[in-house]
């Protein structure tokens, strides 16, 4: 081997670990950027639920009231022939009144049921009678496979937050059961977020889904 070959290949030995050092700095990096935006995420979720503490019972029917009146005028959610919806807990918007709506317009109505850690599947319900305490005591339909409703089927989608900002990113509990279903649906996706509890800004991650929608007591945003 010449001299001139020897220094070609130790060019390229060179070069080889200088594209591995740059990958090894890039996945470094995104790992940090990470964790960065996970704890972000936690510290915004700890100020949103103190914030939530602090308003009254009042300001927050009042607020359900209008963010349901908004909804039920929507144009994207009367077309809508399959229609899915949360089952609202304690310290979220209440959606039961959306939910007797969506029964009583004839639409397909389907709830989600957590089937196992960050998996969700979604079962059509005739009835709210049809709910019983699941996953965190929260309300759901029984697992039924000819109530199955396939995601792609969905036209319109209530999703809960703790939090969201006007630009559609929204704030979960971090159990990333909504992201997962959700990627795989071509539905409209609105989000329901009391105003007082709207940020600027929220830290999202790449696998973090933006809404079509977040509606308010003060009105509808549309991306």
């Amino acid at each position: 081997m010449n001299l001139s070959e020897k220094n070609r290949r130790k060019k390229i030995v060179k070069q080889e670990k200088k594209r591995k050092k740059r990958k090894e700095n890039r996945v470094e990096e995104l790992e940090r950027k990470t964790e960065e935006k996970m704890i972000q995420k936690k510290e915004l979720r700890r100020k949103i639920k103190e914030k939530l503490s602090f308003t009254t019972e009042k300001y927050r029917k009042e607020a359900d009231r209008k963010i349901t009146e908004s909804v039920l005028e929507l144009n994207e959610y009367k077309s809508a022939d399959c229609v899915f919806c949360y089952v609202s807990t304690e310290k979220e918007i209440d959606t039961f009144s959306i939910l007797q709506d969506i029964l009583q317009s004839g639409k397909h109505l389907g709830v989600p049921k957590c089937t196992g850690k960050g998996i969700m599947n979604v079962y059509e319900i005739h009835s709210l009678q049809e709910l019983y305490p699941g996953a965190y005591g929260i309300l759901e339909p029984k697992e039924d496979p000819e109530r199955l409703i396939q995601p792609e089927a969905i036209d319109f989608a209530f999703i809960p937050c703790i939090s969201c900002d006007r630009s559609g990113r929204r704030l979960g509990h971090g159990g990333g059961y909504y992201d997962r279903y959700l990627e795989k649906t071509h539905c409209v996706k609105a989000a329901l977020c009391r105003e007082e509890l709207l940020v600027d800004e929220i830290p999202v991650e790449e696998h973090d889904l933006r809404m079509d929608l977040v509606i308010s007591e003060k009105g509808c945003y549309k991306m």
